[in-house]
């Protein structure tokens, strides 16, 4: 960091103050919206604001709305990413602790190769249908919490969920 990366305009202090209190309340509610989580809403839409101040000088004022869902979107599909991360890592060490002894080498081969297939299948899901499934299997949501979260009704989350299971089935169909 230059030293001239810590000085700012006036200027532009106004500028951010005058998104800021434009833009808060309503990335905040995407983000509620979107995770159904008062916590995680309040600090994407904290990180949101960040990386706006972090490239400010390479925006344009007519694309700061779309640039402010866009940050928001992308970190809450991050946030769903890591969270597959530690669920994966927790079922290993799980699986882990319960055998008694170890895995032969195809079993671990072919546990790679599953863990990877499905990775690239959870990416190609459709968000619709990814998102209550991770709910559900990650955070252990009910149906009835998805719905609250995602502010859609439980048949519509059966349907979903319908949907990605449907989809896991037919992709990696010979594992399940």
């Amino acid at each position: 960091m230059t030293s001239g990366d810590n000085f700012h305009t006036a200027d532009e202090l106004q500028w951010f103050k005058e998104i800021f209190d434009t833009y808060y309340d309503s990335i905040r509610s995407y983000a509620w919206y979107k995770t159904g989580n008062t916590e995680l809403a309040d600090d994407i839409v904290q990180e949101v604001f960040l990386k706006l101040w972090q490239i400010r000088h390479k925006t344009t004022p007519n694309t700061i709305k779309s640039l402010l869902y866009t940050i928001a979107t992308n970190l809450i599909k991050s946030h769903y990413r890591h969270l597959n991360v530690v669920y994966r890592f927790e079922k290993k060490k799980k699986e882990s602790d319960e055998e008694s002894g170890q895995m032969s080498a195809d079993e671990s081969i072919r546990t790679e190769e599953f863990q990877a297939e499905l990775e690239t299948t959870l990416a190609q899901m459709p968000e619709s249908a990814r998102i209550p499934l991770m709910m559900n299997r990650l955070e252990n949501l009910t149906y009835e919490e998805i719905a609250q979260r995602l502010g859609i009704s439980i048949k519509a989350v059966e349907k979903r969920m319908s949907i990605a299971l449907k989809f896991l089935r037919e992709k990696i169909e010979y594992r399940i």
